[in-house]
């Protein structure tokens, strides 16, 4: 049966209408469905086809995203306040550092005061448990921006690069995902076992922090998703490459390692110089594949400058389309539909 959103898509194409949902959240990406995610990425294509043609698409006036940010940020804030913007709403930029988050006060109770002040929350978290507070409380929608289980942005903007690259989602013949297991490759993984898209995962290391068992049993049951140690088979016929920085943001301090993570650092150096992401490594065994990461990268370590500047490079592509996948997130979670 086809949804209420469906119906009226097909019954006036190219209008947007506000459609009465239940409040809607973006965490993890396990809350949403196969329909949800097409829905989004279609969405997305149609937002960034009329900005493109230089068309307005001031859909959200008088709207306010309230972005919370407890951890650094460059393309997660950039995308967001230039969406709401383009979108004709307003951004608020909220560092926790400068609020009364950081001073003992009851997280609960901020929470809820700060979700009064908008229409949408954006939330950056150490933890997602936070995030999940939040939108628990169902007073506006809640995104988790990057905690250290998920990125569902991210994920969503690297299907619609992809979809962009290969010309359809059924185009989209096998992922690979290279180094640690991580936020991103979680939600990416989930992702593609919804859409139907074969992803292997070639690492060495889960690391339980970011560890989702209920999310690993819903992307494994697919039977998209793959794991191996093994370059050779892990590469074979990969039609694209992910890689995501192999150290957390925490082990550095003005640029330099603090001396607690030192020996955790070296560690993971050795663990994973063999799934540096390099022009050779393509060469040999996925010339035909395009590069993919989601930024910043850390040259050196999971990726080369050969890779960034390499010819099948999507890297900036896969950034701007952080902006387009966010409008259509936006405009989804406040029931808006085209």
């Amino acid at each position: 049966m086809k949804s209420c959103e469906t119906c009226l898509i097909s019954l006036f194409p190219g209008k947007f209408f506000h459609i009465l949902v239940a409040m809607r959240h973006l965490i993890s990406l396990k809350e949403q469905s196969r329909e949800d995610l097409l829905l989004l990425l279609q969405l997305a294509l149609k937002i960034k086809a009329k900005w493109r043609r230089g068309e307005p698409t001031d859909y959200l006036p008088g709207r306010t995203l309230i972005m919370l940010f407890e951890k650094t940020s460059t393309r997660t804030r950039l995308s967001f306040e230039t969406a709401m913007t383009q979108l004709g709403g307003h951004a608020i930029y909220l560092d926790a550092r400068t609020t009364q988050l950081t001073i003992g006060a009851d997280f609960g109770d901020e929470i809820q005061a700060i979700m009064r002040y908008g229409d949408l929350l954006m939330y950056r978290a150490v933890k997602a448990e936070s995030v999940l507070q939040a939108a628990s409380y169902n007073r506006i929608p809640v995104i988790d921006a990057c905690s250290e289980k998920y990125h569902p942005c991210q994920a969503l903007g690297d299907i619609l690069t992809m979809l962009e690259s290969a010309g359809s989602l059924q185009k989209i013949s096998k992922v690979a995902w290279l180094g640690i297991e991580n936020n991103v490759s979680n939600t990416l993984k989930l992702a593609c076992a919804k859409l139907g898209i074969p992803i292997t995962l070639i690492s060495p290391l889960a690391p339980t922090v970011h560890l989702d068992p209920d999310l690993n049993r819903l992307a494994e049951q697919s039977g998209c998703v793959q794991k191996t140690t093994n370059l050779k088979t892990g590469l074979a016929g990969a039609q694209f490459v992910h890689t995501d920085s192999w150290l957390n943001m925490e082990y550095f301090a003005d640029g330099k390692i603090k001396p607690e993570f030192a020996r955790e650092y070296r560690r993971r150096i050795k663990l994973f110089r063999p799934y540096q992401l390099n022009a050779g490594l393509l060469k040999q065994y996925a010339p035909q594949a395009k590069i993919m990461h989601c930024m910043p990268c850390h040259l050196g370590y999971e990726i080369t400058r050969d890779a960034v500047d390499h010819p099948g490079s999507l890297i900036f592509t896969q950034a701007e389309n952080r902006l387009h996948i966010q409008k259509a997130i936006l405009l989804w979670l406040l029931g808006k539909v085209s």
